[in-house]
């Protein structure tokens, strides 16, 4: 059934005249947005959807976009007690109480973001809080190697979880890597991704960002970084 209000805002979105790009749906003079149609057999005409991309247009000229987990890919945090080894604290007030977060880095994590933001757009996209993920951030990044951070909210709920949708960022498909310690985090677009294992805090000699600085050296002067994720995986 189509409201008053749907109406409305159809109607506004005619007056304007935006042409679009029936191949790609995206609204000419407006790249950020891409347009969807929802239709019933009781909706003439179809309902029209805006969808604004997560991301901003990429201004620079890297050639791909690396898409980071946080927690259990980049660092491991603890609460109270104290653990016997953490990098830096953040805290948290939640109704009145603080809370405290104990981050380790992961072994590698500097050394990784310094030379790969070298070659391509960082971002990190986490199903983690604003108010807890941007302080570990603040800590992690201070340099701001790292373009852009997403949190919970620029999540997708699919069958009660919390997917990472990358055809939401604005960022061609083909230069875009996610790497993530849980799989089901970008199970809309499995092509895309690398599954790191977890870093829980207890490896002493972990050395996967240190493999996939390598990796990621060479990955972006193919046409399409998927094929080298598969290579790399061992997937063909």
């Amino acid at each position: 059934m189509v409201t008053p209000t749907c109406r409305l805002k159809g109607f506004e979105i005619l007056r304007q005249e935006e042409k679009t790009d029936l191949e790609t749906n995206k609204v000419v003079g407006h790249p950020g947005l891409e347009l969807e149609f929802e239709t019933s057999f009781n909706i003439v005409p179809p309902v029209l959807v805006i969808h604004r991309n997560r991301l901003p247009p990429m201004v620079s000229d890297k050639k791909g976009t690396i898409v980071l987990d946080l927690d259990e890919t980049l660092v491991h945090s603890s609460l109270d007690p104290p653990p016997p080894r953490y990098d830096f604290i953040v805290s948290r007030n939640m109704d009145g109480v603080t809370i405290n977060f104990y981050v380790l880095k992961r072994p590698g994590i500097d050394e990784f973001l310094e030379t790969i933001s070298k070659k391509y757009e960082l971002v990190v996209f986490t199903a983690g809080h604003v108010a807890y993920a941007s302080k570990v951030l603040d800590t992690l990044d201070p340099k701001g190697l790292i373009s852009h951070r997403l949190y919970r909210d620029s999540c997708k709920q699919v069958r009660g979880r919390f997917v990472k949708d990358l055809s939401r960022l604005g960022r061609d498909l083909r230069k875009t890597v996610i790497v993530d310690d849980n799989p089901k985090s970008f199970a809309l677009q499995p092509k895309n991704g690398i599954p790191i294992k977890p870093f829980v805090g207890d490896q002493l000699w972990d050395n996967e960002l240190m493999k996939l600085t390598v990796f990621f050296e060479t990955c972006n002067v193919f046409e399409d970084m998927r094929d080298t994720v598969n290579q790399y995986l061992g997937r063909c």
